[in-house]
């Protein structure tokens, strides 16, 4: 059990990491274009009709997930 442990605190601590970083870019998004992109790309579904408006990113999951399956399949070697 004493691997698992380790392995969820580096997870958890690399999804924290994470997340401070997009939360301080976001600050700069105006000034970095491809932060400014990110949830915001062609294959995104974006519905707005009057009062409703309903958002998917479509894209932006399918680049997110090939992304983490390359960095998952680095860190198992």
């Amino acid at each position: 059990m004493a691997p698992l442990g380790k392995a969820l605190i580096v997870f958890g601590l690399l999804i924290a990491v994470c997340g401070v970083s997009l939360w301080a870019l976001g600050n700069f998004g105006s000034s970095v274009p491809i932060i400014r992109r990110v949830g915001h790309l062609t294959g995104d579904i974006y519905i707005k009709r009057g009062n409703f408006s309903f958002y998917f990113p479509l894209m932006t999951c399918i680049i997110a997930s090939i992304v983490l399956t390359i960095i998952f399949t680095l860190l198992r070697r």
